[in-house]
């Protein structure tokens, strides 16, 4: 790992800062990066954020073949736009922003009754909770936990975790999907913040579950794992999105150092911690991440290095990473705040950031949805510039 870094980072010096500098002065270049990325996603979001306002409770989802893709709120990620506006105006302090966060947020009210997925995570956590954080509007309190208890109706006690899909159902009986584990901060929110402690146990019988039966003893993780009703113990283990079922699915492998890292946050548990430094050594060793750190779509594709990078799975693995440096010692703070950095850079470069006005508006470029399902292929999607923004604010917070 450090002979990764050292490289890389001789190839940043020319861009960004000398090797040599004084750590103050390394801390300035990248706070300048950090603002300018601001900078150019607020005037990017404005001009996405104008195109929708008319289209009445749509939102971007991507763009692709020089067309916008967009969505109603039913799709997973309508909640990540919205949550992109919350995280601009963290930074900005624009009332136009606000404005447009409001008016984003407000489309996704409804998905706050959903029971037919997992998703209401996503989609009521990053729009209603950002908003949340950062008005302390009652109106949205109601929202998610509405939007708790929706969830929370997709869990059952003999299996001990909550079902992810429901459709399939010749292959499999209750399936679970590593992305699952995204959902259960809106959980565990709700139990703080009501009292009813069952948001909580339910949240953490699916983290212990989905420790015990989705990774594999090098830490990566199948996408896909469904449990026999009855016994409630796995009867099939695949990964649907990635290259094959024993492949390490490039962003699968990201929710769940995200998931394990902000698991450690609210209970200060030490085997989440634990999790969380596995999935995130596994990942910065693994033998096919470039040295930008920015993950091709399967770590274990073929075609490397001639294949699509994941800027999707890049964002949310440095968000994470930010926030895991903080509950490590100190052997492990640096290299991961390092890697993250290394990966905030590059993703603010223009190799993988849009001009202005290009791209659909979105921010990031290069993005893999589901390459097997050739579906969302080397194009924007909502939630890398969301995970993105979240980085940028993480980071510039700690420097």
């Amino acid at each position: 790992m450090y002979n990764k870094l050292f490289s890389y980072f001789i190839i940043l010096s020319g861009l960004f800062a000398c090797t040599e500098r004084p750590e103050k002065d390394e801390d300035q270049a990248l706070k300048a990066i950090i603002d300018s990325a601001f900078i150019f996603a607020e005037k990017q979001s404005m001009l996405m954020a104008e195109k929708y306002k008319d289209q009445d409770g749509r939102f971007p989802r991507t763009y692709e073949n020089g067309q916008d893709v967009s969505s109603d709120s039913r799709w997973w990620c309508s909640g990540f736009f919205p949550g992109s506006l919350w995280y601009i105006y963290e930074n900005s302090q624009n009332p136009e922003l606000l404005t447009y966060a409001k008016l984003y947020t407000d489309r996704v009210e409804r998905e706050k009754y959903t029971t037919d997925n997992h998703d209401v995570g996503f989609m009521i956590y990053c729009s209603f909770g950002n908003g949340y954080r950062l008005t302390g509007n009652k109106d949205y309190e109601e929202v998610m936990l509405t939007a708790a208890k929706s969830l929370s109706t997709r869990y059952r006690p003999q299996v001990g975790l909550i079902r992810s899909w429901d459709h399939n159902t010749e292959h499999w009986q209750y399936p679970v999907i590593i992305d699952n584990i995204m959902n259960l901060e809106l959980l565990l929110w709700a139990a703080t913040h009501s009292g009813d402690t069952t948001f909580r146990e339910i949240a953490l019988s699916h983290a212990d579950k989905t420790m015990e039966h989705h990774f594999r003893p090098d830490y990566s993780s199948f996408h896909v794992v469904s449990y026999d009703t009855i016994s409630g113990t796995p009867h099939l283990k695949q990964t649907h999105q990635g290259l094959s079922d024993e492949s390490s699915w490039s962003r699968g492998q990201a929710w769940g150092l995200y998931g394990y890292t902000y698991l450690y946050r609210e209970t200060k548990n030490e085997r989440y911690l634990q999790q969380a430094r596995h999935i995130a050594d596994y990942l910065i060793n693994h033998r096919n991440m470039p040295e930008d750190y920015i993950p091709y779509w399967d770590y274990d594709s073929p075609d490397i290095p001639n294949t699509y990078r994941d800027v999707s799975a890049a964002a949310i693995m440095a968000s994470a990473l930010v926030e895991l440096s903080d509950y490590t010692d100190k052997d492990h703070t640096s290299p991961y705040r390092q890697v993250a950095e290394v990966q905030i850079k590059t993703l603010a470069s223009p190799n993988y950031t849009a001009s202005l006005g290009e791209n659909g508006c979105f921010i990031l470029k290069h993005s893999v949805g589901a390459y097997p399902l050739q579906s969302e292929v080397n194009v924007p999607l909502t939630y890398a510039d969301y995970y993105y923004l979240e980085a940028l604010t993480r980071l510039k917070k700690r420097i």
